[in-house]
């Protein structure tokens, strides 16, 4: 059996297409078996909605009377940080960008009440928001100072470019010493109070295509409530980390640079968040489809979070001091079931990232392609695979002598 984007895509425009969301298709694969399966579903949609702190967004302001050259200068948006250093009227802000007055964790622990996501978050909700911009000035561009008010509508370009999204599976936290510690994980209590995780398992797109074997450069997705591209691997990509027998990464491996129009998103699928203690960040959602060209690939669409399993990493010593240590491995049902076992004890669980709001997007990309809004797309090149020479390193530390 075997399919082509192109049939698929000839099913979509014809009404005909076959599609489920990546849950619905466990069930269908079990009753019905593999081969079945694959002959009759023609797409598989997955969605993830989570903590992505490597995102942020490009905008183009237009052209002040007289002109401003932002690049060399400094720039904020609702006196939070952005960066203007690329030419005259361009700037980037990154989820994780601060006020200078923010006390960050001075006292510990900071609030960080708001950043660079909330910002984004307030773009796409059509808020105003307040750019200043001092300059140096050149004669071209002889303004030096700008204060003024930009609303998303009247932006020439506005463009969600996220560096690393939808990670393919993620550690487990947990806290071993016998204080409270802040992370990016969330508050972990001492002594294995708690553990804490954040992927959609089953739902998730990189868990559902665990070879990349349909995901690629120019994939269309959507993004942020919209429609957006896999633009390349993104950053920490690491294809090669340790796979279970039916593929799936147990460690966290591949991930995605995704870019998309934030004219067209929704502060339903682009949050600001807070994260107490660590700082912050963007919650995106982030939904792929899967075509189903043939029985192996059905075959990995088709795992479910009892199949899925992740890694418990000690986040007060083992993940600070890069040191390589697991405290044992379970799977997405355990986690989802509320407790697991670790070192004996039975640990209470929580996930960071929204698998109901996974569930909406995988259900809201199907009935795009139901309705023939959303077609498939032939990957213009695939992600670097197992093999590749595609890792992630440490950084190489060399002392500085002066």
């Amino acid at each position: 059996m075997a399919k082509t984007i192109a049939e698929i895509n000839k099913r979509i425009k014809e009404g005909k297409a076959v599609v489920v969301t990546a849950e619905e298709i466990i069930d269908i694969a079990r009753t019905k078996g593999i081969p079945q399966a694959a002959r009759e579903v023609d797409v598989v949609t997955t969605g993830t909605f989570g903590v992505m702190c490597s995102s942020g967004a490009f905008l183009n302001i237009g052209h002040s009377k007289p002109r401003i050259k932002l690049g060399g200068g400094k720039a904020y948006l609702n006196d939070v940080l952005a960066y203007p250093g690329f030419a005259a009227v361009d700037l980037f802000i990154g989820a994780n960008a601060l006020p200078d007055d923010d006390p960050r964790n001075r006292i510990r622990p900071g609030e960080f009440n708001y950043g660079g996501g909330h910002v984004i978050e307030e773009l796409v909700a059509g808020k105003d928001v307040r750019l200043s911009v001092s300059a140096y000035g050149t004669d071209c561009y002889p303004r030096k100072k700008l204060e003024t008010w930009i609303n998303l509508k009247d932006l020439n370009q506005a463009t969600l470019f996220n560096i690393r999204n939808a990670y393919q599976n993620y550690n487990v936290a947990v806290n071993l010493s016998d204080k409270l510690i802040y992370t990016y994980m969330g508050m972990l209590k001492p002594k294995l109070g708690n553990a804490s995780y954040s992927s959609a398992g089953q739902l998730s797109p990189l868990l559902k295509d665990p070879y990349y074997q349909t995901i690629g450069i120019g994939t269309r997705i959507f993004l942020g409530g919209g429609v957006g591209y896999v633009a390349w691997h993104g950053t920490q990509h690491s294809p090669d980390a340790l796979r279970s027998d039916n593929g799936v990464p147990k460690r966290g491996a591949g991930t995605l640079a995704v870019i998309g129009d934030l004219k067209q998103m929704s502060p339903r699928w682009l949050v600001g968040t807070s994260i107490l203690g660590y700082g912050c960040s963007l919650m995106v959602g982030i939904g792929v489809a899967i075509p189903v060209l043939s029985e192996d690939i059905l075959s990995h669409a088709a795992v479910s979070d009892s199949e899925i399993f992740a890694g418990v990493v000690d986040y007060s010593e083992a993940y600070p001091k890069m040191k390589p240590e697991v405290l044992g491995e379970v799977s997405y049902a355990e986690l989802k079931s509320g407790t697991i076992k670790v070192q004996g004890k039975n640990v209470p669980t929580a996930s960071l990232s929204s698998y109901s709001r996974a569930v909406e997007i995988a259900n809201t990309l199907k009935d795009w392609i139901r309705k023939g809004d959303f077609l498939l797309t032939e990957p213009v090149a695939p992600l670097p695979g197992v093999g590749s020479g595609v890792t992630f390193k440490p950084l190489n530390e060399r002392p500085v002598e002066y």
